[in-house]
């Protein structure tokens, strides 16, 4: 049972619960609340834990007002592990002590960030974290000069790693509404939020297309070429990115909410686009949004950003994936093709798992918060509940962090399956899934098939 328990599929979820809590703990110290506001619960401050380390942004107290620099320190410190992975830090911490990394755990984390076995873990790592520490750093440096006032040198390093890590936590009780015109501040954040969901094996491979761009440049010989997995990341977030604002502009547009000229409705409409993803930040009101708008984020949501990110929801590649699937479907082809390649039998089963879980995870949730947060009423007494908490629900899931006002009145009960619904949606629920897997045995016989009529 010890040894099915501390399987490379279990770790993450240890490391991560252990994070969680540690990070509950300091939270609920006096140490980490302002003088005289009230003490923060256990299971608040696991909640704020749990959407720190998940990369979330849902909150139940303002950050900047209610925590001390220490309690703002520790939120950092959750996010910062969060998003790199508390695996891809132990295993590095293992490494720098000269340790030696078993096979299963480079093939656990390589399956995370690189789905590529034989790569060089040590060399990959520091990679990770020193060209995340440059990224952050970098994006510090630019808030600060962009706004040295709204952003000084502690709260453009957390805005900053918050963004690059796609938390969505700030230090205002607006998010980034007060910049809501600015087209620097915008398109700094838009930036570090992309980046962070791109997913870190993109990110290289990007990295050493341009370095082999810049050393050919002028000579006659093959160009490089992006990988097919990094081509299929960019060619969905961008259609996303660019579907996503236009859907909400035209939205916002023709229910006449947004005020300001086009352009400033065409930037919120952009950042948000980026944002609902996976970041959590905003720049308008998003309880004031129209409910078109809303169920358009809702679907950006569970699409979430790129394998191996900082971002939640089903990932990019998935849904690209099931975009060809329904292409096949009306040309009456027979192989799913993504790109210039087709996918196996294998990969179409994982996609379709992943989707039809990912779905029943958050049908469950949404029921569950339309019991616990008064949507049994009758529907003429509980009018705007079933879309709140289908939203809250599918921020959670897929670690968003934008809310519509719900969060900070959700109810002990709700809180939990929120806490929940963070996990799950930080691992994954193939993650999961293959956890629990691990625990069972194939059997050793196979029942008669036959086929049975649909649709």
């Amino acid at each position: 049972m010890r040894s099915k328990l501390l399987t490379p599929f279990w770790l993450p979820v240890w490391f991560f619960i252990v994070a969680i809590l540690v990070g509950g703990f300091l939270l609920h110290l006096d140490t980490a609340r302002m003088p005289g506001v009230a003490p923060l619960s256990r299971l608040d401050a696991l909640f704020t834990a749990t959407s720190a380390v998940c990369v979330t942004g849902l909150v139940v107290v303002d950050t900047g007002s209610y925590f001390t620099t220490f309690g703002q320190g520790v939120i950092l410190v959750l996010i910062q592990l969060g998003g790199l992975g508390v695996m891809t830090y132990s295993s590095l911490v293992f490494f720098l002590l000269g340790r030696r990394v078993s096979l299963t755990d480079r093939l656990a984390v390589s399956k995370t960030l690189l789905h590529d076995p034989s790569f060089k873990l040590s060399q990959f790592l520091v990679r990770v974290v020193i060209g995340t520490l440059f990224v952050e750093s970098v994006g510090a440096l630019t808030l600060y000069a962009l706004d040295p006032v709204g952003f000084g040198p502690w709260s453009a390093l957390f805005h900053s790693v918050s963004a690059f890590c796609n938390a969505g936590f700030g230090l205002y009780q607006d998010s980034l509404m007060q910049w809501r015109t600015n087209w620097g501040v915008n398109l700094a954040f838009i930036i570090l939020i992309t980046l962070g969901g791109l997913g870190f094996y993109v990110l290289h491979d990007c990295s050493i297309y341009i370095r082999k761009r810049i050393a050919l440049r002028g000579r006659i010989t093959a160009k490089p070429r992006l990988s097919w997995h990094t081509g299929i990341v960019l060619s969905t977030s961008l259609f996303l990115v660019a579907a996503g604002t236009v859907a909400i502009f035209a939205a916002e547009e023709m229910g006449g909410y947004q005020v300001g000229s086009w352009s400033e409705a065409l930037l919120s409409a952009l950042f948000q686009s980026v944002s609902c993803r996976t970041a959590g930040f905003n720049t308008v009101d998003i309880g004031g949004m129209t409910n078109v708008s809303l169920l358009f984020m809702i679907g950006l949501m569970f699409v979430g950003g790129s394998p191996g990110s900082c971002a939640g929801g089903v990932k990019t590649t998935t849904a690209r994936v099931m975009w060809g699937f329904i292409v096949t479907q009306f040309r009456g082809g027979e192989q799913v093709r993504v790109g210039r390649f087709a996918l196996d039998r294998q990969a179409m089963s994982r996609a379709f798992t992943l989707v039809v879980l990912a779905g029943v995870l958050v049908c469950a949730a949404t029921l569950a918060l339309n019991i616990t947060e008064g949507g049994d009423a009758p529907h003429d007494q509980a009018r705007g509940i079933f879309l709140e908490t289908m939203f809250e629900a599918m921020s959670a899931f897929g670690t968003v962090g934008l809310t519509t006002g719900m969060t900070g009145t959700l109810s002990p009960v709700g809180r939990t399956v929120g806490i929940l619904l963070m996990m799950v949606g930080r691992l994954g629920p193939i993650w999961l899934l293959s956890a629990l897997a691990s625990w069972q045995e194939l059997p050793r016989y196979q029942i008669p098939e036959k086929d049975l009529p649909l649709g």
